[in-house]
């Protein structure tokens, strides 16, 4: 409201501006050619902090143990899963994506999911989709669910 622009004029006079990052979370999802969105959790304007995102690993996805999507995606349904909108706003702001989510702990390669946006590929089969750095540069992937979730794909989820 009004408020909150006259403290932006307040600080932008006293120089203390930081830019902000507001993604659209309820903004319809990027789709692959192709594909369809089966679910879209919107989570409303988004303002990015990316130290406020939880790398969350399923208790079945440790010490080396995984955990099949479909199952992961019931377990997930009450955690604060962000979607899609987040990981096209970092590939399109790469600058802003954390060294800490290149590797894992163990040197894996980390694929970050982002379980808010579920897709269905072909009329088939369901999958989510990523962010990983591969080839020297951020991309994003995906995987079916019916695929093992391992200790390398934790879910992006916002920190309460």
């Amino acid at each position: 409201g009004r408020k909150d622009l006259l403290q932006l004029v307040r600080q932008a006079l006293c120089g203390s501006v930081t830019t902000q990052h507001v993604i659209d979370c309820d903004a319809n999802p990027f789709i692959p050619q192709g594909w369809k969105v089966e679910e879209h959790k919107k989570g409303g304007q988004l303002i990015l902090d990316t130290s406020k995102i939880k790398l969350y690993l399923s208790s079945k996805q440790q010490d080396g143990k995984c955990i099949e999507g479909n199952k992961l995606r019931k377990e997930l349904a009450s955690e604060p899963v962000l979607n899609a909108n987040v990981l096209d706003y970092l590939l399109a702001n790469k600058e802003l994506i954390p060294e800490s989510w290149k590797k894992d702990e163990q040197g894996n390669t980390r694929y970050i999911f982002f379980w808010g946006t579920i897709y269905r590929y072909s009329h088939v089969s369901l999958c989510v989709r990523c962010l990983c750095f591969g080839g020297g540069a951020w991309d994003w992937y995906y995987d079916w669910l019916s695929s093992d979730f391992y200790d390398y794909g934790p879910a992006a989820v916002l920190a309460s």
